[in-house]
């Protein structure tokens, strides 16, 4: 499970960063295994943080809970060798499958 949080705090992080309007901030809680980019604006706008993408580790699944990106992160811990099977895509409706 290191390596699958590993994987998934990489890849998030590679959101942040300074844009046009906003500064995109990396918001991470280790210990809950959350990892999330946020966008903070710039004046005059001002607008609200919003999460621009944020996912989680839950046993050996990675749980997407928003990406509001144009490059999903769901692309891109698949090209890491995350199987698809293993990603729920939360913001769109997936469930984590029951543990029986």
């Amino acid at each position: 499970m290191e390596k699958l949080t590993k994987l998934v705090r990489e890849e998030t992080e590679q959101y942040a960063g300074p844009s046009l309007n906003a500064t995109l901030q990396v918001v991470n809680d280790e210990v809950r295994q959350v990892y999330t980019v946020i966008s903070i604006g710039k004046p005059p706008a001002n607008e609200p943080a919003r999460a621009v993408v944020m996912a989680r580790v839950s046993g050996d699944f990675v749980v997407i809970e928003s990406d509001t990106t144009d490059k999903p992160l769901v692309n891109a811990l698949v090209q890491r060798g995350i199987p698809r099977k293993k990603i729920i895509l939360a913001y769109q409706g997936e469930a984590l499958p029951e543990i029986t």
